[in-house]
């Protein structure tokens, strides 16, 4: 009860408020909101930037991604072409040498297609791996014959049975080997 009669008390001691103090509330109040209607705007506004900048960035990635894709497949066609391409020379010169009748001319003609086939390979940066008198390499030959005999050093190879080649570090075909000791 005693908080009853000094609440009383405040609001009989309380000054009445004039209409201009009231006035002057009211468009300080009408201030506020309108500021706080243009923050709101400017947050809304400053969104739609941020949205429309984000549907571009991933409509340009997602275009980079369909582009690096095309070109993948392009860069793949393109070095099968060129590869082919290097080989139709010596196809065409098999097909010449088939229609000679004479054993001479053929086997002429077969060393220089070999040796033209060797050529297309260095233009393709395809080596061989393996040469009589190299070291035995289990990881890029293939022993499927062995032969002791002192005349030849530790796991040499005496004989290439089939050649074997690679690019850079990648193994094409193993080549099958002879190997001594």
């Amino acid at each position: 009860m005693a908080k009853k009669k000094e609440q009383d008390a405040a609001v009989e001691n309380e000054t009445p408020v004039t209409e201009e103090q009231q006035a002057s509330t009211e468009s300080a109040e009408k201030a506020a909101l309108a500021a706080t209607l243009a923050e709101l705007d400017a947050c809304k506004k400053e969104l739609a930037e941020y949205k429309d900048k984000y549907l571009r960035m991933l409509a340009e990635y997602d275009n980079y991604r369909k582009r690096t894709q095309k070109e993948r497949e392009g860069v793949y066609a393109d070095a099968l072409a060129d590869t082919v391409k290097e080989l139709l020379p010596i196809i065409d010169n098999l097909e010449r040498a088939s229609a000679v009748g004479d054993p001479s001319k053929i086997a002429e003609g077969l060393a220089l297609t070999l040796k033209q086939t060797e050529t297309a390979f260095a233009k393709l940066k395809v080596e061989e791996t393996a040469k009589v008198g190299d070291p035995f390499d289990p990881n890029l030959h293939n022993a499927v014959m062995h032969i002791e005999d002192e005349a030849y050093g530790e796991s040499e190879i005496v004989e290439v049975l089939q050649r074997g080649y690679r690019r850079g570090d990648k193994t094409i075909r193993d080549a099958m080997v002879k190997v001594a000791n």
